[in-house]
C-alpha cells in the first residue's frame, strides 16, 4: 500500500509530503524546503529507504533544502517543469532575501512534462502541469491514494499568488479548472500550505474558483 505524511517545514510552514510504498519499503519526498534533519527523521521512522526527491516547483520554501539532500543521499531530483530553471538558478538569491539557509542551484535528474507518470515502488503517479504560480509548476496525483500533491497551485479556500515573476493569474485558473478538477470532487489534496481540502468542496467554497 501507498501512504503519506506531511512534515511543515521552514519559517514559511511549507506542507514536505514523504510517500511510501510498504511492499517495496521505498519512499520519496516532495518539496524539501528545509530542516532536512527533521525530514529524515520523519522518513527513518517510515522504516523505508528514500529513493527520490519529487519538486512540485522551484520557490525555496519548496526546493530549498534539494541540493544539499541530493548530495548526501545520492538522490535522484525530479521535477518540477523546466519552465522554473530560472526559479532554480535563483535559489541562493532566493534564499538570501527570504532569511532561509544557504542554499544551491541544481540541475534536477528529469524534468517533467503534462501528461508523464512516476514509479514509486509497484505504484504510478500522474503528472500535470500547472503552470500561472510559476511557469513550471507540476502536480502529482495517485489514483491509489486518492490523493493530489498540488504545491501553490491551490489551498483550502484560496489559490496560488501570481504577483512573482512570470506568474499569471489566468493561465493558474485555467491549471485549477482544467487540469485539477478532472481528477474528481472526491479526490483529497495536500497543499503546498495549510490544512488538506478536496476538490469538491473548493469548487464549492472557494472565493477565487468556485462555481467552476
Amino acid at each position: 500500500m501507498l501512504h503519506y505524511r506531511t512534515v511543515p517545514v521552514t519559517p514559511f510552514q511549507q506542507n514536505c509530503s514523504i510517500v511510501w510504498c510498504d511492499e517495496a519499503r521505498v519512499a520519496a519526498i516532495i518539496d524539501p524546503g528545509g530542516d532536512l534533519e527533521v525530514l529524515l527523521e520523519e522518513v527513518a521512522e517510515t522504516g523505508t529507504k528514500l529513493e527520490q526527491i519529487w519538486l512540485t516547483h522551484a520557490h525555496i520554501d519548496h526546493a530549498g533544502g534539494t541540493a544539499e539532500l541530493a548530495r548526501r543521499l545520492s538522490l535522484p531530483i525530479v521535477g518540477p517543469h523546466v519552465g522554473d530553471q530560472f526559479w532554480i538558478d535563483q535559489l541562493p538569491q532566493q534564499g538570501a532575501m527570504f532569511g532561509f539557509p544557504p542554499s544551491e542551484a541544481f540541475t534536477p535528474t528529469r524534468w517533467l512534462q503534462d501528461g508523464d507518470t512516476m514509479s514509486l515502488g509497484a505504484h504510478t503517479f500522474s503528472v500535470r502541469h500547472c503552470p500561472g504560480h510559476t511557469p513550471g509548476h507540476v502536480v502529482f496525483h495517485s489514483a491509489a491514494l486518492n490523493r493530489a500533491f498540488v504545491g501553490d497551485v491551490l489551498f483550502a479556500g484560496s489559490i496560488g499568488r501570481t504577483d512573482f515573476p512570470q506568474g499569471n493569474h489566468q493561465q493558474l485558473l485555467d491549471s485549477i479548472t482544467q487540469r485539477l478538477w478532472p481528477f474528481g470532487n472526491n479526490t483529497v489534496f495536500i497543499p503546498g500550505h495549510g490544512p488538506e481540502s478536496t476538490f469538491g468542496r473548493e469548487r464549492q467554497s472557494n472565493p477565487y474558483v468556485g462555481g467552476t
